[in-house]
């Protein structure tokens, strides 16, 4: 991976800020593109923002944490080459990776633990994409 970069909403700020801990602690290069604190931001704009970045190096990867994790996902996959997957179990997580080559998790700070947000991340950026069949239907996405 090139470099993680990380967004929420103000519902997914706390989340975020124990995300960023976690990111830090494994010595992974990731940018934090907001916002800095839990008031209250319209989360498609951020959503955006880390969609634009993620898209400029095929090896980047995106990190969106939003109340549900459904708003994000919506504007994050309204970008042309943004695979984003909304993950709720180490199962969905690695399927993501594996047969449809996610470049973004989000996340539902209000439906997911702490605990296992992190294992999804962990499992995210631990995957690998299987290619072969998964890959002709990637490209028809």
């Amino acid at each position: 991976m090139k470099k993680i970069f990380v967004s929420s909403d103000h519902a997914g700020f706390a989340l975020k800020k124990k995300v960023l801990n976690f990111l830090k602690k494994k010595k992974l290069s990731f940018q934090d593109l907001g916002p800095f604190s839990d008031k209250s931001v319209d989360y498609p704009l951020y959503a955006h923002k880390l969609a634009k970045n993620v898209k400029k190096n095929k090896r980047n990867v995106g990190i969106l944490i939003c109340g549900s994790g459904t708003g994000m996902n919506i504007a994050a996959n309204k970008h042309r080459n943004i695979r984003a997957a909304q993950c709720f179990s180490i199962k969905s997580t690695k399927l993501s990776r594996l047969h449809n080559d996610a470049n973004v998790i989000t996340l539902g700070s209000r439906l997911i633990s702490k605990n296992n947000a992190m294992k999804y991340i962990s499992v995210f950026l631990n995957t690998k994409f299987e290619g072969g069949r998964h890959l002709r239907r990637v490209k028809k996405i």
